[in-house]
């Protein structure tokens, strides 16, 4: 925090030697300063802290360091009264993990903490029971980040097939049924992929951001549905729907997943699905009005399935 605040308020960039004289904390002797020094700063660069680092010239060439208040502080988003007032109630209402405080600090910091009862006096602290709390998980923040500034991560995830190693461009965080899942394109892969963040093993690297420019097209920007949040290679469901249930069928499983409309109306769908029981569920949801055709373990599983609950009923 000590060199944080000395490069923060440098008006020059400051070298090694100027840095040894003015920030408190480092030992005696040059290599041991070096060594402090060079790993002070790849846990300020690790923590999202940019240093710039800057040629002064000279014989033997020389080079300052600063951190320029424009790449280190949160820009105003400049948030309207209504949005403001939206962030209060999201804060008033859930809780992240053992978060401390009530939050009032950072909507001051945002912009503000608008009053919900006047216009012209001040809000006091949040106040009021939280009504949900969310679950911290220690991938969240660079995930987060990846997702806002474009950045490339890697990371050890753990799968059915056991660990390795995932290359993935992130598109977006969901919290479903108590978990946590990030949506993105798997680059070793090829395709869109969900990932469970309570099976990311380790730290997240990051790359610099801007590494890629968006989703790939075959990126929904539409929230994923509960049977895309399984492990392992998708498997392609085929199921029929009867005619008076198509429509609501269709606007639950999208028009790119119909492969044929019947003349009385009962349309068949082709979907993706790495979820079965919950795909399961999502069909039952139909009683005798939807059929698995395809694929045959599928179709055994939910006949299977169905007959050992009418077995307990029985």
């Amino acid at each position: 925090m000590n060199l944080t605040a000395a490069l923060l308020d440098a008006e020059r960039p400051l070298t090694s030697d100027d840095i040894s004289e003015r920030v408190p904390g480092y030992a005696e002797g040059r290599e041991a300063f070096r060594r402090t020094f060079e790993r002070d700063k790849e846990e300020l660069r690790e923590l999202g802290i940019p240093i710039s680092v800057i040629e002064l010239g000279g014989y033997p060439p020389e080079v300052g360091y600063r951190i320029l208040r424009a790449d280190y502080e949160l820009p105003d988003p400049g948030l309207a009264p209504d949005e403001l007032a939206a962030l209060r109630l999201a804060l008033q209402a859930v809780r992240v993990g053992e978060q401390s405080g009530d939050g009032s600090e950072a909507l001051w910091k945002l912009g503000g903490v608008v009053d919900t009862d006047t216009d012209d006096a001040p809000a006091g602290p949040l106040g009021g029971e939280a009504v949900a709390s969310l679950p911290p998980d220690p991938s969240l923040v660079p995930l987060f980040s990846a997702v806002l500034e474009r950045r490339v991560a890697r990371f050890t995830y753990a799968s059915g097939a056991g660990e390795g190693e995932r290359r993935v461009e992130p598109w977006r965080l969901d919290y479903r049924r108590g978990r946590w899942y990030l949506t993105a394109h798997d680059l070793d892969r090829g395709e869109e992929r969900n990932f469970r963040l309570d099976r990311i093993a380790g730290p997240v690297a990051l790359d610099r951001p801007g590494t890629f420019t968006g989703p790939t097209p075959s990126i929904s920007p539409e929230p994923a549905q509960p049977w895309d949040y399984g492990d392992g290679d998708p498997v392609t469901a085929v199921v029929r729907v009867d005619a008076d249930q198509a429509r609501w069928a269709v606007d639950q499983l999208g028009a790119e997943h119909v492969t044929a409309t019947e003349p009385d109306g009962s349309t068949t769908f082709a979907v993706p699905v790495t979820s079965w029981p919950a795909f399961r569920s999502f069909v039952l949801g139909f009683l005798d009005h939807a059929e698995v055709l395809e694929p045959p373990e599928l179709r055994a599983d939910l006949v299977a399935w169905v007959a050992a609950l009418v077995g307990e009923a029985s």
